[in-house]
């Protein structure tokens, strides 16, 4: 039963196309009713994943945004594209597809990371897209969204509603299974999404960590095992508010994959503030002998220009806008080294690449070697 707003949006020729996508995804999902959203998160930005068919549907979008909605990296840095090696036409069709998501109200963010810019709060239902940033919001912040496509997100952003299921439901939140995890989280996550998909993890962990590292975990959760969510003990904001699962597995954060790395690639997803600092503090005033490439957000760039500058001073490159996944610029190497399971699920897959494993002290030992 819709509601007399969502009727009018149904009506509305500048709504209708959207209406049409969530009421659809309603009927498949078996929603009782739609739920109003307070941001939305648009994926399928970059021109090398949605191609020249992913923009004639774009172009064929009508009406406003109706919600904050924020959108996911491009293929290349706005700015630098040309130090990346992209080619005019790229620029050209991505630049078209930034400019139709303009005309649409849409903040042009082109980051994986939107919670460092507008963080969601607790409860909140949400329709975002980008598969970390679901893990992340759902997870770390306690919001709720389930994983959006491109298109639904944008459908959800110009109705300003989703269905009403899956993740927005409290008890479909429930842990599924225990997970004791060691060592780096990043591969925690990535062997956890191979040996669990689908599931809803309740980790305990060995040691204090950090939000970066949640952020990892989120990231490669995602990628390995299309998994949505995830409690920790004592650090996530639901973690007591179910009953603890019986089943209990235990997985090691460690991996051995290694290759002669030509580029070593950080920030996926986007880089922190801290994680910049960290990484000027690892380099600690030596040159960079390899390919370094460091991707945020601009956001997080404009608030950490002087640690950018020294950062590239000494010989690494920060670019916005992007990431070593979603831009073909990654292509021209040979074998890439990253600190990220979710770089490592889909770097060989995407791009047909070797990917070497480390952490990211490991990263940056060997870029200055």
């Amino acid at each position: 039963m819709l509601t007399k707003e969502e009727e009018e949006l149904l009506e509305n020729e500048e709504t209708r196309d959207c209406m049409k996508i969530v009421l659809a995804l309603a009927r498949v999902f078996d929603a009782e009713r739609l739920v109003k959203i307070s941001s939305a998160h648009i994926s399928g930005v970059s021109y090398d994943n949605i191609g020249d068919e992913g923009l004639e549907w774009l172009r064929t979008i009508k009406g406003r945004v109706s919600v904050r909605t924020t959108l996911n990296p491009a293929g290349m840095d706005l700015e630098r594209w040309r130090e990346m090696g992209i080619e005019e036409k790229f620029y050209r069709k991505q630049m078209e597809i930034i400019e139709i998501f303009k005309n649409l109200e849409v903040e042009i963010t082109l980051t994986c990371t939107p919670y460092y810019i507008h963080k969601p709060k607790f409860g909140e239902h949400l329709a975002w897209a980008e598969s970390s940033a679901v893990v992340y919001a759902n997870s770390v912040i306690g919001a709720r969204t389930n994983r959006e496509s491109g298109i639904s997100a944008l459908a959800s952003a110009i109705t300003g509603r989703t269905p009403y299921y899956g993740l927005h439901i409290k008890e479909n939140r429930a842990p599924t299974v225990v997970v004791k995890a060691t060592g780096d989280l990043s591969i925690v996550g990535y062997k956890a999404g191979l040996e669990l998909p689908g599931e809803i993890p309740y980790f305990i962990f060995d040691r204090r960590v950090s939000m970066d590292e949640l952020k990892l975990l989120s990231a490669s959760l995602a990628a390995s095992g299309n998994i949505a969510m995830f409690h920790a003990e004592e650090i996530t904001p639901e973690w007591r508010d179910f009953e603890k699962p019986s089943e209990t597995v235990e997985i090691e954060g460690k991996i051995e994959k290694s290759c002669e790395a030509q580029l070593i690639a950080i920030g996926c997803p986007h880089c922190s503030k801290e994680e910049l600092s960290e990484i000027l503090r690892l380099i600690a005033g030596r040159r960079v002998k390899r390919e370094l490439w460091i991707f945020t957000s601009r956001s997080v760039a404009e608030d950490s220009k002087e640690i950018i500058g020294k950062l590239e001073e000494l010989g690494a490159k920060v670019f916005k806008d992007t990431c070593m996944v979603v831009s073909p610029a990654s292509e021209r190497f040979d074998c890439v080294m990253v600190n990220s399971g979710k770089a490592l699920e889909y770097l060989p897959k995407k791009r047909g690449i070797e990917v070497a494993f480390g952490d990211l002290k490991s990263c940056i030992e060997t870029a200055v070697n």
